[in-house]
C-alpha cells in the first residue's frame, strides 16, 4: 500500500510542476491558435469580399449586354455616326477595359459550355459538330461566362 501511495504523491507532484510551467506553454499554444484562427478568418474575409466584387462587377456588365448588342447591330447597319459613335466607343472601350470579353467565331467547334445552339442543320462540308453562324455573340467576364454565344450549329451526314 505504501508504494501505490508514493504512486500517487509522485503523479501528484509531478503534475504540480507541470502546472507551474505549464501555464506559459498553455497561453503560447492559445496564442498560436488564436492568431491561426484570425489569419484563416483574414483569407476567408478577402477571399469573400473579391468573390463579391466580381459579382457585383459581373452582375453590372450582364445589365449592359443588351445595350452593347444594340450597338452592334446599330454599327453593323452603319447608324453610328457623330457624337453618339464617341459614346457608343466609349462604353464598348470602359467594358473592355473593366474585363468584359466577347466571344464565338463562325466555324468554331461546337462546345455545348459556352454556346446556345438556335439553329441546326446537317451538312457534309463538316466532320463535327460546328458553330456555323454566330447570331448573337457570347459575353464572360474573367473566367465567368454571362451569356452564351447563341449559334446554328451545323452537323456532319
Amino acid at each position: 500500500m505504501t508504494d501505490s501511495t508514493d504512486t500517487v504523491e509522485d503523479v501528484q507532484e509531478d503534475v504540480q510542476s507541470e502546472a507551474v510551467t505549464d501555464p506559459v506553454a498553455v497561453l503560447t499554444a492559445d496564442l498560436q491558435r488564436l492568431q491561426a484562427e484570425f489569419a484563416n478568418y483574414k483569407k476567408r474575409v478577402d477571399r469573400d469580399r473579391a468573390l463579391a466584387h466580381e459579382l457585383a462587377i459581373g452582375a453590372v456588365l450582364n445589365e449592359l449586354l443588351p445595350v452593347l448588342d444594340d450597338l452592334n447591330r446599330a454599327r453593323e447597319h452603319g447608324e453610328l455616326t457623330g457624337g453618339f459613335k464617341s459614346v457608343a466607343d466609349q462604353l464598348t472601350n470602359v467594358t473592355t477595359k473593366i474585363g468584359l470579353q466577347s466571344y464565338g467565331e463562325a466555324g468554331a467547334p461546337f462546345d455545348p459550355q459556352i454556346h446556345e445552339a438556335l439553329m441546326h442543320s446537317t451538312s457534309a462540308e463538316v466532320t463535327e459538330p460546328t458553330a456555323t453562324t454566330i447570331l448573337q455573340p457570347g459575353y464572360k467576364y474573367k473566367e465567368r461566362i454571362l451569356r452564351p454565344a447563341r449559334v446554328a450549329v451545323t452537323d456532319p451526314e
